[in-house]
Order: C-alpha cells, then sequence, then structure tokens
C-alpha cells in the first residue's frame, strides 16, 4: 500500500510503514508544507493497525532544516505559525501508539536533526552526520535543541548549538542521538532489525509505555514515579498484560491482541 503526497511518500508492507521525506530537489527542506505532510502522515498511521513505523528520506540528504525562504521578512505571526507546526509535527510522533524509527543515511541538520533527536529510535550510516548549525548564523537552533538536548544532554546539546558543528554517526551514536552507526551497506537491515525488536511483544503495552515514557521524562523523579505507578498499575489490568502473565507462569507462548480498557 502506497499514499502519496506532494512532498511525503507513505509505504506499508506487513505491518511496518515507511515514511519518507521525498522532496530530493530541496534538499527535503522542512516546508510548512512538507511539515504538515508528515503530521498527516504520522496520524494516519497512529489510527492504523500498522506496528511499526521507519522514517527515512529520499536524495542525498535526510534534511536541510527549515525553509529559510519561509522566514524572510516575514512577521513574527507568520514565523511563529512555522515553529508552531514544527512542534506538532514533533508531538505527534511521539503521541502515537506505534514505535518510530528514523533512518538516517546522509546529513540531518537544523529540524532535520530534531526529527532524528525526536523519533524514538534511530540508526544512521557511517556516512551520515547531525548538526543544528544556527550557531554559525544569525539564529539559534532554539527549537531543534530541545529535541536534541533531551537526547544528548546539555553540554553537549550547547556544544552543537554554539559550534553549529556537525557531528559524525559514530559521535552521534556515542552521544546517545542515535542507537546505532552502521556501513551505509547494513542501513536498511539494521533498521529492520531494531525495529523488529521493538514492535514484538504487545503492540497495546507498548502504545501505552510509549506515552507515559514522555510524560515522565519531563517530570522529577517523585511526580515520575506517581505518574509510572499509575499507568503501569492501570496497565496491569488490560487483558494483554493478564495474557503476558499467564503466558510467562505457563510457560507458553503469549496470545496477543487485546485491546486496552
Amino acid at each position: 500500500m502506497a499514499n502519496e503526497y506532494r512532498y511525503v511518500l507513505s509505504e506499508r508492507a506487513a505491518d511496518t510503514v515507511t515514511i519518507w521525506l521525498n522532496r530530493p530537489e530541496r534538499l527535503n527542506v522542512m516546508s510548512l508544507d512538507l511539515m504538515e505532510e508528515l503530521t498527516a502522515a504520522f496520524s494516519e498511521v497512529g489510527r492504523s493497525d500498522a506496528t511499526g513505523v521507519i522514517l527515512a528520506a529520499k536524495g542525498r540528504l535526510f534534511s536541510a532544516g527549515h525553509d529559510f525562504a519561509e522566514m524572510a521578512n516575514q512577521d513574527l505571526d507568520h514565523v511563529r505559525h512555522l515553529f508552531g507546526v514544527c512542534t506538532r509535527l514533533m508531538d505527534t510522533i511521539q503521541a502515537i501508539p506505534q514505535p518510530v524509527l528514523a533512518k538516517v543515511h546522509a546529513l540531518a541538520t537544523g529540524a532535520g536533526c530534531q526529527l532524528v533527536a525526536t523519533a524514538d529510535l534511530a540508526v544512521a550510516a557511517h556516512e551520515a552526520s547531525f548538526c543544528t548549525p544556527g550557531g554559525k548564523g544569525g539564529l539559534f537552533c532554539t527549537t531543534p535543541l530541545v529535541a536534541v538536548g533531551r537526547s544528548i544532554g546539555r553540554k553537549r546539546a550547547m556544544e552543537m548549538g554554539m559550534t553549529g558543528d556537525p557531528i559524525d554517526a559514530r559521535t552521534a551514536e556515542t552521544w546517545g542521538l542515535i542507537n546505532r552507526a552502521v556501513p551505509m551497506q547494513d542501513l536498511d537491515e539494521a533498521a529492520a532489525t531494531m525495529l523488529s525488536r521493538a514492535t514484538r511483544g504487545s503492540a497495546v503495552s507498548k502504545g501505552i509505555g510509549k506515552q507515559a515514557f514522555y510524560t515522565q521524562i519531563g517530570l522529577d523523579q517523585s511526580q515520575a514515579y506517581a505518574h509510572a505507578i499509575e499507568v503501569m498499575s492501570a496497565a496491569s489490568q488490560i487483558p494483554d498484560a493478564q495474557e503476558g502473565i499467564a503466558a510467562f507462569i505457563e510457560k507458553r507462548p503469549a496470545r496477543w491482541g487485546g485491546a486496552a480498557h
């Protein structure tokens, strides 16, 4: 199954949907139209019975980041709207229940780097690199660093933000921006393998867990535990949780498929 937008391509194979940034002639720049289409594509997957999503890109760059042509000589309300649309995209990626894995083959800069940091998981080719280049120019990458800083910590995020220099895939792996750096020829297999591992088990339980994680990660420890206790306690009552417990006790394969109540 393939659903085509103007700048995005959404393809389903079995239980996995691959969403492609598909504007290679503009280096997959994060224009308003592309961000709105990405948000629609992720929302559509979130309503489906797909179990996982791969975010990838066509062309020689993963993404060149925000489209400065849409900011030049624009007023505050217009630019605020652009960043609001971008934030809704990032929120949507983390709101859908399915694991989202970014498969990065080349440079991801600015809002493109933000996309990678926002994804639940990320695998990159050794040839890929990542940067928040505003530190070299006149507009600091404040919104990309929200996601990047939550992935790699303050000092490293500020290094990326203030210098604007790119980091290579091996450094990105060491810093925690991505999960794996692999040779280019192994990228597809590595992404598929990681997503397969991330989608096993109960999809219902995983969706609840994903939402709980993103809620608690921004809280202090006592609040995080309070939230986690309530979510995990309630989740223990869903059919898949009871099935998983029974399967473990009875030493048999679990049969998933129970909806959350």
